[in-house]
């Protein structure tokens, strides 16, 4: 008789653990419109959420990159691949690409580390939808005193039948860690 409230207790918390919670979602079949792209005529389109299968495009391009894998990093780009690097230099074509990337990998031994990716598009100025993508990342390398440097970067890269097409790349400086910007909440 004693045993049938702990019997009780323990079937209830039983079954409870084993409840299914549905959720509804309401998902809408439109477009989310997550931006405004301003052309050079100053008209405007919208800037819609993207193919998110783009971002392992991404990912396997910076792979390439920390593998110093130039052969899949050609094979990755378009034929008339180009990029605005953080230096201000315009590199254009596959073979400008690998030589950049060659003598680069043999002196600061770059290695970039993806923080977030989002992928967009947006109808061009001709009304033909392009891909793009907006991502951070750190980016650590030796510099020409052999001092180890970490930078942060934003690419805007464009993205065409499963290729990187353009490229531009952003930086600044990683600040070093400092206990006084840590913020305290209370």
């Amino acid at each position: 008789m004693k045993k049938i409230p702990y019997f009780t207790l323990f079937a209830f918390l039983f079954l409870s653990c084993n409840t299914e919670i549905k959720k509804e979602f309401n998902v809408s079949s439109e477009q989310a419109v997550i931006g405004t792209w301003n052309y050079d005529n100053v008209e405007s389109t919208p800037i819609l959420a993207g193919n998110s299968k783009n971002e392992q495009i991404w990912l396997d391009y910076i792979d390439a990159h920390n593998n110093r894998d130039l052969v899949k990093i050609s094979a990755m780009n378009t034929e008339d691949w180009e990029a605005h690097v953080i230096d201000g230099r315009i590199i254009k074509g596959n073979k400008a690409h690998q030589e950049f990337l060659s003598g680069w990998f043999k002196t600061s031994f770059p290695k970039w580390k993806t923080k977030w990716i989002v992928a967009t598009k947006a109808l061009d100025e001709e009304g033909e939808m392009i891909q793009w993508l907006i991502s951070a990342e750190d980016q650590k390398y030796i510099d020409n005193e052999k001092n180890v440097k970490v930078i942060h970067l934003i690419h805007h890269v464009q993205i065409f039948d499963g290729k990187i097409k353009k490229l531009y790349a952003y930086s600044r400086e990683a600040e070093p860690f400092s206990l006084k910007r840590v913020v305290k909440r209370n």
